[in-house]
């Protein structure tokens, strides 16, 4: 089975930051914000996302820096075998994991 792997900074504004690793089984078609409500539900329930929509590309609260540029989540495709970066938005007051102060 083809997998995607997402290196995820997490922590928060007083703890710092750290990057987990995971392995999650790809199926086609799949956006990043897939790929991490399966790390939700199989592997680490605390992972802090925001969103409000499931890939329907309307609500933008699922904005991240993936690989160094900023973008949605739910739009942006996982590739198998491949590994994918994902970061808090910078320049925003950071609460935790992937979750910003929306302004």
């Amino acid at each position: 089975m083809d997998k995607v792997t997402l290196q995820i900074v997490r922590g928060n504004q007083q703890e710092g930051a750290t990057t987990e690793q995971y392995e999650v089984p790809y199926m086609d078609g799949m956006s990043l914000l897939d790929a991490i409500f399966w790390i939700r539900e199989h592997e680490d329930p605390s992972l802090s996302v925001r969103y409000s929509c499931r890939s329907a590309n309307a609500c933008k609260e699922c904005s991240a820096v993936v690989d160094g540029k900023t973008g949605f989540l739910c739009s942006i495709r996982a590739k198998a075998g491949e590994t994918a970066r994902i970061e808090p938005i910078t320049g925003r007051p950071w609460i935790k994991d992937l979750v910003t102060v929306l302004e």
